[in-house]
């Protein structure tokens, strides 16, 4: 499977003339090229068949890719280590009562949605943690993801084995220098969005947006398993702990 961009196109129209196609539901691996977006697509794509997904890089982001090669892909594939991270599952409530489920490999994020700070009342487990939240935005971030917008925004880097998620604001306002939290994988986190008429959130799942929320809840999803194939040595854990000394 590859992405749009040429380049993957042309490494898929290669890797084919070389060890031919399978079709999906025959396959026992899945060979995805391009860049983290399109395997963060291909793992969504994917999620139900619990097949094992390899990534080689012919994007601009690969932290979720191995290196691209032509050459020695059944031996690669035969000799590669698998991670398995469950995603998070996002329940988002909008004003006019929809409701939207969608899964996320990296984070649930939401975000401001027009010029107004937002205020988000954060619980979890159905206890109140923080009344009011007033910033641009929070997400809360699985181990694989932490690397991602939640670094961007100063959270923690988790390691892969870690039963933890971390919640983390963006450009908090008030509570003043509040840095957010790790909770356990278990958890259930529910934000709701006070003064929302005035002060709009949209939720995003992997960058699947939902507009004008009231409510949303997240939690880890352990009956969905995304399994990744990476080179010996250059695996989840093993990246994670080189980007914290990059």
């Amino acid at each position: 499977m590859a992405s749009p961009a040429p380049a993957a196109q042309e490494a898929l129209a290669a890797l084919i003339a070389l060890h031919g196609q399978t079709p999906l539901q025959l396959a026992s691996v899945v060979v995805a090229l391009g860049g983290d977006g399109f395997m963060l697509q291909t793992l969504h794509d994917t999620e139900r068949l619990d097949l094992p997904v390899y990534g080689m890089n012919c994007g601009t982001i690969g932290f979720l890719m191995n290196t691209y090669s032509v050459e020695g892909l059944p031996a690669r594939l035969a000799a590669a280590e698998e991670a398995v991270i469950n995603p998070l599952s996002m329940v988002a409530v909008t004003g006019n009562g929809a409701v939207t489920r969608a899964l996320a490999i990296n984070e649930v994020s939401l975000l401001r949605a027009g010029p107004q700070a937002a205020k988000l009342r954060i619980s979890v487990d159905g206890k109140v943690r923080l009344d009011e939240l007033v910033c641009d935005g929070a997400l809360v971030s699985t181990p694989a993801g932490s690397t991602a917008y939640n670094y961007s925004a100063h959270g923690p880097i988790l390691p892969i084995g870690s039963e933890v998620l971390a919640l983390t604001p963006m450009a908090a306002f008030r509570p003043r220098r509040w840095r957010g939290a790790l909770l356990p994988k278990g958890v259930t986190v529910r934000f709701d969005v006070l003064e929302a008429d005035k002060r709009p959130v949209r939720a995003d799942a992997d960058s699947r947006p939902v507009e004008d929320v009231i409510s949303v809840e997240i939690r880890s999803e352990p009956q969905v398993r995304h399994r990744i194939l990476f080179d010996p040595g250059h695996g989840l854990e093993e990246r994670l702990i080189v980007e914290q000394f990059a």
